[in-house]
């Protein structure tokens, strides 16, 4: 178990620097085109492919950081550059978590290559989980996967909706209710494989923020899959399925279960905290050289108390919200339990201060920051989405609540 620190060492220094030099070379520049086009930046996931940003390997060797600060570094400094875009390069990221969460060693060695591709033919991936009556409110997914013993295949019928690459994806992971009768503990993720009749694309959503990101329904229309494409395994299901019958028949006591949407879920908060620190940190730069330049009588406006304590309270509560990230990320490797739901903290706080600070921004600007002249304005509308996706804020709070009380608090 590596000790906790806050000073990245030389090969972690080396690797910031790189993604940074990429977000700040390639990412930026394109950030606003993309933004505009609303349309999923291939060629810029495809150079973060030819130097091995957009990769396997890449994320794997972040995730194995005995530290745990390999993933929310490179998330931060991607999101640093433009959140659509980083978005559209890390998106693939949470259908990768799905498999490794829930799926075997086959299944990991198998679907996740094909999720990312090559460099000179690039893939995606989704994971798609919530359902036009069941965002926050998993327990309402109505996603069925009926299991066909004769031919051995599962049946998915339903319509999912705010995928990330929904529809453009290579490989979907879905979850589904394969249970009705247990609830949330009823459910179960499939991998969808390339060009499998009865998927398609729904709705494209057109949206505030984070436009360089695909985001869409996906309909099921009695989809058939191998056994083979159940994560985990069907006698694994089977063993999880007997148990949770049999703690429902004994009151509910006894050990908690995951569900696998939240398996991933709680697996990902504190980079989505990542995310929302570089964004944050990216709208407090550009202000503060703002301020240092722009000048109002006769002075730069940073010499205003009004406008100097802004920045003083931004950059704190950047560097706040990154210390909840890392040490989130630190106890995630570690193998500490978030007694405290620390994970859900990181990824609460960093997204408030990602909204706070980017509207700061905006107002340091003044008119300037309200253009789309200036990045503030695309930074602010991004930021919206941190405490929204995968997991609301109030949903953040009703599990650090819940934790810290042990209430089954509503």
């Amino acid at each position: 178990m590596a000790e906790f620190t806050m000073e990245l060492n030389d090969d972690q220094k080396q690797v910031r620097d790189w993604i940074h030099g990429f977000a700040a070379e390639v990412i930026r520049p394109a950030a606003a085109e993309w933004d505009e086009r609303e349309e999923t930046p291939w060629p810029v996931i495809q150079e973060a492919a030819k130097v091995g940003i957009y990769s396997l390997d890449f994320y794997a060797q972040q995730f194995f950081d005995p530290t745990g600060l390999g993933i929310p570094m490179a998330m931060e400094e991607l999101f640093w550059g433009d959140a659509g875009i980083a978005l559209s390069i890390v998106g693939t990221g949470l259908a990768a978590i799905g498999v490794v969460a829930n799926g075997t060693e086959e299944q990991i060695g198998t679907w996740i290559p094909q999720m990312y591709g090559t460099p000179d033919d690039v893939k995606v991936a989704a994971f798609c989980s919530s359902e036009p009556d069941a965002g926050s409110d998993v327990g309402a997914m109505r996603t069925r996967a009926v299991y066909d013993q004769a031919k051995d295949e599962w049946v998915l019928n339903g319509t999912k909706t705010w995928a990330t690459n929904g529809g453009i994806a290579n490989v979907h992971i879905v979850v589904a209710v394969v249970d009705p009768e247990l609830g949330t503990k009823g459910h179960a993720s499939f991998i969808v494989p390339p060009n499998t009749p009865g998927l398609s694309q729904g709705q494209k959503f057109k949206k505030h923020g984070i436009r360089a990101s695909h985001t869409a329904e996906v309909v099921l229309e009695d989809v058939r899959v191998p056994g083979s494409c159940l994560l985990g395994g069907k006698e694994k299901l089977d063993e999880r399925l007997a148990r949770a019958h049999e703690r429902a028949r004994a009151g509910g006591a006894g050990e908690r279960v995951k569900n696998a949407a939240m398996a991933t879920f709680e697996a990902s908060r504190p980079a989505v905290g990542a995310m929302a620190v570089g964004t944050a940190r990216a709208a407090y730069e550009v202000a503060l050289d703002y301020a240092k330049t722009r000048t109002q009588f006769g002075r730069p406006i940073i010499d205003n108390q009004g406008v100097a304590f802004q920045l003083a309270d931004m950059r704190t509560s950047i560097d706040a919200a990154r210390l909840l990230v890392w040490r989130a990320s630190w106890m995630a490797v570690a193998g500490k339990p978030f007694t405290s739901a620390e994970g859900s903290m990181s990824k609460l706080f960093a997204s408030e201060v990602a909204k706070k600070v980017t509207a700061q921004a905006v107002q340091i600007l003044g008119g300037n920051g309200f253009t789309r002249e200036y990045p503030v304005e695309r930074m602010h509308r991004d930021s919206a989405i941190y405490t929204i996706f995968e997991g609301t804020s109030e949903i953040q709070r009703l599990v650090i609540a819940r934790t810290i009380s042990q209430m089954p608090i509503r």
